[in-house]
């Protein structure tokens, strides 16, 4: 019943190579140093120190939560020393670009590491991930000054990152900030503000913490539009400290060692700030951060979901309780149809989700690096297709899955001192991080379908198709007519909402929940069944392994893809039934 965690290595590696062609992107220029044997052992590596640093943190930092003490957050025991030696093995910057003295390897190596960290200690992993959005834009956006100053403190880990985005009355609605920026003869800005919900906005753990802030400048234009991005660290390049403080933290259902602050600027004059980019870009730069983000959300689904999974599954065989069909005493509840039926539905839709967010990694390594412009474009444009469903899908599915996880400890699993309880309060943040999910369905519905006309969603759903018949060529009939099912029900949900769209834009608004779920489990689908075919002609060495690889496939298609199809009403009913009852009666009576 101990809540410990090892990596599923041979499980990634198998996605890398398979899903992701790894051999192909050692290819690549920058990431010759990426080959498969090399990316083992790192794997390997990082498997050893996530299992004996990070993963016993989790439950102290569960129960300890960071505090505020005298103005300054404190982290749990043990996390300070974890994170520096984290930081001095290289971990924080392994995909992270080699001239700022990362890693240099290919993103979808580095997603893996990090869906490793995020199962050992989601509240842990928060840190570096927020760092990374940082070190995108700078990398992107940053002028050379910046990154110089910065970068290679961010990438190496002596140095955090945080985004300040959210206000009181500024959630998801970013247009409606007020935080204020005032140019100063200098060059610099003075900020004044309260940010609310700012992960890891200070804390012990690193000597300085680098704030990348949304404000607005004197005269902007009204909304997103006037928006800009401003760099303001906690300490100064003079060592001086910065009008950058903790109000307070916030009381969490979950997560409780990352410290959720309330940011106040400006208290004692102005916060130094240096503007990134040009005034009132910010949106447009945001969203470097927000897509980097994004991912490695959609990467907590998926990490959280497996670090639940192994604790059910090492649960059922341990528990005794009832007689399973011929028993003559009491048995391992694994031995019970309705618990086998829980623990493969986790393992299927995890194998599903990592493919899902590895491959999306990989698209991006491509258009990055690919020499053909024409891959390279084609690469982004499935990537941006990707992401809402990456970031909504699987941190939708990490709380079900982490739920199921509970569920077969029974009523063990609802008390604290099993520990699959704090999965499940850790798990509920993620459908609600960078941007809720309803907006990345809006995003897939609203921005992502209708690029290229409609071109880019129309060849996923054409490879999809193509690999429907290299199922059925390989004999494998059942999974394959599932796979082709799903597929026909997506294809016509896809036209109904870019058909609507313009015309009814609620009628699309109202579908798009439901359809991204479509989606993602086509997707997912799509995905097992390129394992699948690969599995065929590999020689493995365990024919075990590779049968429960073909069998969870099998159960992926033939038991839960069909829901595709049940959905497909609800995409195409519009909105009408979504405002049939007025607000007064939702209440009942």
């Amino acid at each position: 019943m101990a809540d410990t965690y090892s990596a599923p290595v041979r499980d990634m590696l198998f996605v890398l190579e398979t899903v992701c062609d790894l051999e192909g992107l050692s290819r690549l220029e920058g990431y010759e140093h990426a080959d498969p044997d090399t990316v083992r052992g790192l794997l390997e590596e990082a498997r050893r120190f996530v299992t004996d640093v990070i993963a016993p943190l989790n439950r102290v930092g569960d129960q300890q939560r960071s505090r505020l003490v005298d103005g300054n957050v404190v982290t749990p025991d043990g996390f300070k020393e974890a994170y520096r030696s984290f930081a001095a093995a290289g971990w924080p910057g392994a995909h992270m670009p080699a001239e700022w003295g990362g890693g240099g390897l290919p993103r979808a190596v580095g997603i893996a590491i990090q869906e490793m960290v995020t199962s050992a200690s989601m509240a842990f992993s928060l840190c570096p991930l927020l760092t990374q959005a940082g070190i995108e834009a700078l990398v992107v956006h940053g002028t050379p000054e910046q990154q110089d100053t910065y970068l290679t403190k961010l990438v190496t880990g002596e140095w955090a990152g945080t985004m300040q985005l959210t206000e009181p009355q500024a959630g998801s609605d970013v247009g409606a900030l007020t935080t204020r920026a005032i140019p100063q003869e200098d060059g610099t800005y003075r900020l004044f503000g309260t940010k609310i919900y700012i992960t890891w906005g200070d804390h012990d753990m690193t000597d300085n913490i680098v704030h990348l802030v949304l404000a607005r400048t004197p005269g902007a234009t009204p909304g997103t539009k006037g928006i800009s991005l401003f760099l303001v660290p906690k300490f100064l390049v003079d060592g001086d400290r910065n009008d950058v403080g903790v109000v307070s933290l916030e009381h969490k259902m979950g997560i409780h060692a990352s410290p959720t602050c309330v940011m106040s600027l400006g208290d004692a004059g102005g916060a130094i700030g240096y503007l990134i980019g040009e005034e009132q870009q910010g949106m447009r730069l945001m969203f470097t951060m927000m897509n980097n983000a994004r991912l490695g959300v959609g990467t907590e689904g998926v990490a959280i979901a497996e670090r639940a999974y192994q604790q059910a599954l090492s649960f059922s065989q341990e528990r005794r309780q009832g007689r399973a069909t011929g028993a003559t005493e009491s048995s391992l509840i694994i031995e019970h149809p309705d618990v086998r039926r829980m623990l493969l539905t986790q393992k299927a839709l995890i194998a599903a989700m990592r493919a899902l967010i590895y491959y999306e990694a990989s698209l991006l390594d491509l258009a990055d690096r690919h020499p053909d412009e024409d891959v390279a474009s084609r690469s982004a444009e499935r990537a941006d297709l990707f992401t809402p469903i990456a970031k909504a899908w699987c941190t939708d599915l990490g709380v079900e899955l982490t739920s199921l996880a509970l569920q077969v400890h029974g009523g063990m699993g609802y008390v604290e001192e099993t520990g699959v309880a704090q999965h499940m309060r850790d798990s509920r943040i993620a459908p609600i991080y960078e941007g809720t999910n309803g907006i990345q369905a809006i995003d897939l519905v609203g921005r992502k379908l209708p690029m290229r006309k409609g071109g880019v969603i129309a060849d996923l759903l054409a490879d999809i198709d193509t690999t429907v018949s290299a199922l059925r060529q390989a004999g494998v009939a059942s999974e394959a007519e599932a796979l082709a099912a799903a597929l026909a029900s997506v294809h016509e949900a896809t036209t109904w909402l870019l058909a609507r769209r313009p015309e009814e834009p609620d009628d699309a608004l109202a579908g798009a929940t439901p359809y991204l779920r479509m989606l993602g489990f086509t997707i997912g689908g799509w995905l097992l069944g390129r394992e699948a075919i690969a599995l065929r002609d590999r020689d493995s060495g365990d024919s075990g392994w590779v049968d429960a690889k073909l069998a969870t496939f099998s159960f992926y298609a033939t038991q839960l893809l069909p829901q595709v199809t049940g959905i497909l009403p609800a995409v195409v009913a519009g909105a009408t039934p979504l405002f049939a009852i007025e607000p007064k009666y939702l209440a009942g009576g």
